[in-house]
């Protein structure tokens, strides 16, 4: 064998040997992932395109979640604000995606939702998702625990009641933490834990 093949082959086996190393630093120095704290159910929805999606359809990587509703003239227009920002700021090779549920489907069909995502930027992986409104209130109340009322408003901007909390979704549809939106060091929270959740390369 020659001296330049000999060389070629050390030059070979050394990076192999680089790689490799530090895909086991990442692996053994990666924190620890959030606990899992619930599951989501399985559910029917539509999307802002008119696509229906179901929870199997978001398998494979971590999602974030929120409710919210286009007619709210508070907290929502601020929640979505906020959900932009971190659909900017996380990187995609993450794979993260990003689901509002809306709370007023009566009023919230695709085309209202499209027109709202539009006005926020929103790209092709953060969905909007209308359906029945018995089967969303249920997945906010009985799947994600979380509040929701439309029987007692008291706010003229707020109609329905509903949580201020993003979610974060692993891959397998577990939920694995709550953070409240307009409290920043939860927020960078969440990016945090978004990462350990991620699919290591």
């Amino acid at each position: 064998m020659t001296l330049r093949r000999v060389l070629l082959w050390g030059a070979l086996v050394t990076s192999l040997l680089a790689v490799a190393g530090a895909a086991s630093w990442q692996r053994w120095h990666r924190p620890e992932p959030p606990p899992v704290l619930g599951e989501v159910p399985d559910f029917a929805l539509v999307n802002r395109d008119g696509r229906g999606v179901r929870k199997a359809d978001l398998a494979g990587a971590p999602w974030i979640a929120d409710f919210i509703f286009t007619r709210c003239g508070s907290t929502c227009p601020m929640m979505s604000l906020r959900m932009a920002k971190l659909e900017r700021d996380l990187p995609r090779d993450l794979g993260v995606r990003f689901v509002s549920f809306s709370v007023d489907p009566a009023h919230d069909t695709p085309q209202v939702l499209e027109e709202y995502a539009v006005s926020f930027g929103a790209p092709g992986r953060w969905l909007f998702l209308t359906g029945a409104k018995d089967d969303l209130f249920r997945l906010s109340k009985d799947g994600f625990k979380l509040p929701v009322d439309d029987t007692s408003p008291v706010d003229p901007d707020e109609p329905i009641l509903h949580s201020t909390r993003f979610v974060l979704v692993d891959g397998a549809g577990k939920i694995r933490g709550y953070y409240e939106a307009f409290d920043e060091e939860a927020v960078a929270k969440l990016m945090r834990d978004v990462e350990t959740l991620a699919p290591l390369p």
